[in-house]
């Protein structure tokens, strides 16, 4: 904080003096443009906390161990708001309304300007501290959540699915970078682990293109499951991706690819023992 505690004596003073009606004009204040995502109740609990303890932080009677306080409830509440998708003005104006109310109640108290003025100014630069801190934490947990979502959202992007007793697939869609392949490798060896299977389609058909980079991605992927005992096959290799292949020199060495899912299947259909008969139409 960089006010000195006992520098707005006047101030506290007048806080202290008429809290019930500082309160009740900052839930006011603040609660303009909240459009029911807060209740009053919620929103006054909130205010009522700060209030005390920016009471003591300006006080000086305990004003260190009260300013980690103020400053640990604050970001909680800017954690809490910026999960329930407030934008991070909402969330700061409801620490600078504050200043708003301040300006008030001096206007109508009106004893010496000079050293009001002083008092006004440094009390400011608190308020501003605090709507700082808000931002600060508003974005640090904007960023966790886009962080987390991005991360739910590769795990749901790379579904291992069951195709026969002993063989699952992992049909890929968009494009493979190494934090995806990640996600695909240890997914795929998880199943494998899960349902006993011993071999594994991994499919590209929905994958936009292939490059030096991706066959390695795909190629780590392989070996790891191969460490783990399991087969792998890849399926989707269209024309223009096996074209590009060819002209990049990619050499995928003993691995069996396939042109289609299909096709993937019953190869390792006959590797597992199962025999298809097709029957005669009509």
């Amino acid at each position: 904080m960089t006010t000195e505690p006992g520098g707005q004596a006047h101030i506290v003073e007048l806080l202290r003096a008429r809290r019930d009606a500082v309160l009740d004009r900052w839930v006011e204040l603040a609660g303009t443009g909240l459009r029911g995502r807060l209740t009053e109740v919620e929103l006054r609990g909130e205010l009522d906390d700060l209030l005390g303890l920016l009471l003591r932080t300006l006080d000086g009677a305990d004003a260190g161990t009260a300013h980690g306080e103020l400053r640990a409830t604050l970001s909680e509440m800017s954690r809490r708001r910026a999960r329930q998708a407030f934008s991070p003005t909402e969330t700061a104006f409801s620490v600078f309304a504050l200043k708003q109310v301040v300006y008030e109640l001096v206007r109508a108290d009106g004893p010496d300007r000079r050293r009001l003025a002083e008092e006004l100014i440094a009390f400011s630069h608190t308020m501003d501290e605090l709507g700082l801190l808000t931002f600060e934490t508003y974005v640090a947990t904007r960023e966790q959540v886009i962080s987390d979502q991005a991360e739910q959202l590769l795990e749901l992007s790379t579904p291992v699915v069951k195709l026969w007793e002993g063989i699952v697939a992992v049909p890929l869609v968009g494009t493979l970078d190494s934090a995806r392949t990640q996600v695909v490798m240890e997914t795929l060896l998880q199943t494998l682990v899960d349902t006993g299977s011993l071999y594994a389609v991994i499919d590209i058909t929905g994958v936009a293109a292939v490059d030096t980079e991706v066959a390695q991605h795909l190629m780590k992927t392989i070996m790891a499951a191969r460490l783990m005992g399991a087969e792998c096959v890849i399926s989707g290799i269209r024309p223009q991706i096996a074209q590009t292949v060819v002209a990049l020199g990619i050499e995928f060495g003993d691995i069996v690819s396939k042109a289609s899912l299909a096709d993937a299947l019953e190869y390792l259909l006959a590797r597992s023992g199962v025999r298809i008969v097709r029957g005669e139409a009509g």
